[in-house]
């Protein structure tokens, strides 16, 4: 019997081993194919050629090409379920950004679940929106432009670049916290929103920097503020909401990398460790000046956290604000 025992433990033993060894064999042996990295936005957008960048150092990195796949519509949610009804093994990654967080909160039925559908990877950084208003217009600085809303209820209007994207739902949390009553104009994009700022057909946008950076430098539009919590290194002598007045006014948008869930915590720290080498590149930090986003490559860990906190930040928001996805 107990030589029984023995051989029994000493099987139980190496059959643990063999699968310690398989596993660190499969470790070892990843990437052998190519990456498919998802980005639910059409091409040419902010968030297409931050993946671009990341996209080509990790190439180097990894030694298999990362193939950007732009699989838009649904408010991003289209490429994220693609990505969440993928095999948990690596070879599918997510571009994660502000909507993320803002869809289950804006859309009734998602067809995964934000947390436990996704094993998060990395968080790349954020960048602020920067407030902007036609240089014609009474307002010269944040203050006043809130105190004229406040005079002037449901009399100015801003554009947004759609439904549940950060432009929208940066003067919605405004709204709520500064009580002004500013009437909201949906754009499919921010071109053309800025396009009608510059006619004179909207008194303010909550604009990302990449989109209005050009014009502000032009004085074709004057910026007011910045909606992160500290100045923002690419704006240093704009004052933020919060500091014009708006207690506890904070948004702003982000990237960070999932995959799916079930992907092997060796694999995420691979995955990881080749965006932060990718992070370095010439071409990506030229990329994130040109946006404004402010880097800062982290742990899986500090972008789940960043998930938690913004599903809960922008609930109330959508929630109170009665808003719906187009």
């Amino acid at each position: 019997m107990i030589a029984r025992g023995f051989r029994l433990g000493w099987a139980m033993l190496l059959a643990v081993g063999a699968s310690q060894t398989f596993a660190a064999t499969a470790w070892a042996a990843f990437p052998d194919k190519p990456l498919r990295f998802v980005v639910p936005f059409p091409p040419g957008g902010g968030n297409d050629l931050v993946a671009r960048s990341l996209a080509e150092g990790m190439s180097k990195d990894l030694g298999q090409q990362v193939n950007v796949d732009n699989r838009a519509g649904g408010g991003t949610v289209i490429g994220t379920e693609y990505v969440a009804t993928r095999p948990g093994d690596g070879y599918t990654i997510l571009m994660g950004s502000f909507a993320f967080a803002v869809n289950p909160s804006l859309i009734k039925s998602l067809p995964y679940d934000p947390v436990k559908s996704f094993a998060p990877v990395a968080y790349i950084g954020s960048y602020p929106n920067v407030v902007v208003v036609p240089p014609d217009r009474p307002y010269k600085t944040m203050q006043e432009f809130v105190a004229y809303a406040k005079a002037n209820p449901g009399k100015l209007n801003y554009g947004s670049f759609g439904n549940g994207t950060s432009p929208h739902l940066s003067v919605e949390l405004l709204k709520l916290l500064a009580k002004v009553d500013i009437t909201h104009v949906p754009y499919k994009g921010a071109a053309p929103a800025i396009t009608d700022m510059l006619g004179g057909r909207l008194d303010v946008i909550f604009s990302t920097v990449s989109s209005a950076g050009t014009y502000i430098r032009s004085n074709r539009l004057r910026a007011l503020a910045v909606t992160s919590a500290s100045r923002a290194a690419a704006y240093p002598d704009l004052p933020t909401v919060a500091e014009a007045g708006v207690a506890g006014y904070e948004a702003v948008a982000w990237y960070g990398i999932l995959a799916p869930a079930g992907t092997p915590r060796d694999i995420v720290n691979r995955l990881n460790a080749s965006i932060a080498l990718a992070a370095k590149s010439e071409n990506f930090l030229k990329r994130s000046a040109e946006d404004g986003l402010e880097v800062k490559i982290d742990s899986p860990e500090v972008l789940a956290k960043l998930i938690d906190v913004e599903i809960a930040r922008w609930r109330p928001v959508v929630v109170e604000n009665k808003l719906k996805a187009d």
